[in-house]
């Protein structure tokens, strides 16, 4: 009987575990590259702008005013359909990214600010007749000093961004093309990261049922947080 108790036990803690990591857009699969961010930035990692550093055992990300665009870093990969997971927190900066390219230009990324999270396609061409599409727009509460998690499906021509407890989805033709380039930036001064983790995926049987209990695509959008003016040269930016 006690035998019977304890395995009745075991599959209610179970079926609890799962239930609280309920698939959405993906399932993952094998590990493409995984960090717990907790050494001085290096090799396969290239930052193109900005200062990137090992602050208090994680690594920290900060825009340098000198090169009038935000801090950018950028693992190599080529990816196909992933899962990509992580945490951040604010130490003063104003904005941060999760942000994935395209073969040629942006694709796609989870904008975050101290006030907001967006998830989005990105403008592809900037000077072509391409745009951006905003899928969500969340007001939110992200303190400085607090660690917040971000998790990024796509897979095939899907995308799911969660922020916390904030979780949004859309769809767009360009998802269907090689992803590249994964990366973080930060506008402003700073921002920690620890660990990620990029996972190869397979689409969710149940998609389609799950993204009914998900806003739909354009439906959360909140206005825009305009951005502290502070200083020369803080207006209107390209996506890093």
């Amino acid at each position: 009987m006690k035998k019977t108790l304890f395995l009745s036990s075991l599959l209610a803690l179970s079926l609890t575990a799962t239930a609280a990591d309920t698939a959405l857009l993906a399932i993952p699969g094998a590990i493409i590259y995984e960090s717990k961010l907790d050494a001085a930035p290096a090799a396969p990692w290239k930052a193109a702008k900005g200062k990137w550093e090992l602050v208090e055992g994680v690594v920290r990300g900060s825009e340098i005013a000198e090169d009038k665009h935000g801090a950018v870093t950028r693992l190599p990969n080529k990816l196909q359909d992933f899962v990509i997971e992580y945490e951040f927190k604010f130490e003063g900066a104003r904005s941060t990214s999760l942000s994935i390219n395209a073969t040629k230009d942006h694709m796609a990324r989870i904008m975050i600010t101290p006030s907001s999270v967006t998830i989005q396609k990105d403008d592809n061409d900037h000077e072509g007749p391409d745009k951006a599409a905003v899928f969500a727009r969340f007001p939110a509460v992200l303190t400085a000093g607090t660690w917040h998690k971000v998790r990024l499906e796509m897979v095939g021509d899907s995308m799911v961004g969660k922020v916390d407890d904030l979780v949004a989805w859309g769809s767009n033709d360009l998802f269907n093309s090689a992803k590249m380039a994964p990366g973080f930036t930060v506008g402003g001064q700073s921002v920690d990261f620890r660990n990620l983790t990029i996972r190869e995926a397979t689409l969710n049987p149940a998609w389609e049922a799950v993204k009914t209990n998900l806003p739909k695509p354009g439906e959360k959008v909140s206005a825009a947080a305009k951005a502290p003016a502070k200083g020369k040269g803080k207006g209107k930016k390209k996506a890093e």
